[in-house]
């Protein structure tokens, strides 16, 4: 047993036979195992207060950085289909249009090329079919051949294979076959509704095939933050959780959104996955491009809270002192979650209604 002493003093004063020499009261405190005793007349005694362990609504709040992006099914960037020159641009920067709205106009030689196949295809097939049924009279009558009537059925079929063919190669375009004359430019149009965020047509210019896209329709009414969590966090994500985010450029506004997607891979480099938020973005100041701060909330709980000072440590294990009785306090080893706002998570080894020393705990953190 190890005994500490606390002495009040001694007090001398001047030889003198007038003041007599004074000795305050002496008070010690106690430590045996992993309990101490700290009597109600020493000093230290005052130093601590207790607090009464109760549980509390509690809600997890992770902080990473994410990236404004456009959700996919939302974005196009619509590129040349083949090289040529505008003849005409329908769309400016910032209209809305609708899916299948025209965009713009583009003259193209491969593209007559593939509207004379198809009008040639056209041709040919209907010789074929007014052959075949040439030869279907004549050998109804007797009068034509068996082997004639066959091969004008191969050829009819060969020629609506090849006129097939060629109405593919029109469709690609979004062109119908039945509606277009011989020679008129390719009309390029918008393959979703949304906002023209990007155009860069000049009529006039001729455009490469391989130039990249000359225009971009985008909805932006909702948008995706694409984030990253380190895998010890990722416990923590569930798809549906909600989130709040801010951007620089609007440090007042709070945007909020729901966890969309969780990745199923972790970065060997990073050790992080990839997490896509949904953020409804009506008024567009989420912008493609911007640097969000991402606050994620996990599901609300009741646990245990102790204040961040009421913990110590000891090697690779925490621990209060919890109160059995006034002036006796018995280490507890605790397994301590997340701290917000000076307040400590307990997972376990502390229960609804004990009482710890909540201040001044460090005072006894030597004693053992």
């Amino acid at each position: 047993m190890k005994r500490f002493t606390a002495a009040c003093g001694v007090v001398l004063i001047a030889a003198s036979c007038q003041h007599p020499e004074k000795e305050k009261e002496t008070v010690t405190w106690e430590s045996r195992g992993d309990t101490v005793e700290v009597p109600a007349t020493a000093p230290l005694a005052a130093k601590l207060s207790l607090y009464t362990v109760v549980e509390k609504p509690y809600q997890l709040q992770l902080l990473t950085a994410g990236i404004v992006k456009a959700i996919p099914n939302n974005y196009a960037e619509i590129a040349p289909p083949f090289a040529g020159r505008v003849v005409k641009s329908y769309v400016r920067l910032g209209e809305r249009v609708s899916a299948g709205a025209p965009l713009f106009a583009i003259s193209s030689p491969d593209f007559y090329a593939a509207q004379k196949a198809w009008f040639q295809a056209s041709q040919l097939c209907q010789q074929a079919v007014l052959a075949q049924r040439r030869q279907q009279d004549l050998h109804r009558h007797g009068v034509g051949a068996a082997r004639d009537l066959e091969e004008a059925n191969t050829n009819l079929a060969v020629q609506r294979q090849e006129l097939e063919n060629a109405a593919a190669a029109l469709k690609v375009f979004n062109v119908n076959p039945q509606h277009q004359m011989l020679g008129e430019p390719l009309i390029v149009r918008a393959p979703i509704a949304g906002e023209v965020i990007s155009n860069k047509l000049v009529t006039g210019q001729f455009i490469k095939a391989d130039d990249g896209p000359v225009a971009v329709v985008a909805q932006l009414a909702q948008v995706w933050i694409a984030g990253l969590v380190k895998e010890k966090d990722l416990r923590f994500m569930h798809e549906g959780d909600a989130v709040n985010m801010q951007v620089a450029a609007l440090p007042d506004t709070t945007f909020s959104g729901t966890v969309f997607h969780v990745g199923r891979t972790i970065d060997e480099t990073t050790r992080a996955a990839d997490v896509l938020m949904l953020c409804n973005n009506p008024e567009h100041q989420l912008k493609p491009g911007m640097y969000a701060s991402v606050h994620f909330k996990d599901a609300p709980e009741k646990v245990l809270t102790v204040p961040a000072k009421a913990v110590l440590q000891e090697n690779n294990y925490s621990y209060v002192l919890a109160a059995i009785k006034p002036g006796t306090y018995v280490r507890r080893k605790i397994v301590t979650g997340e701290t917000t706002e000076q307040q400590v998570v307990v997972r376990s080894g502390l229960q609804p209604g004990d009482k710890i020393i909540g201040e001044g705990a460090f005072y006894l953190s030597a004693v053992k």
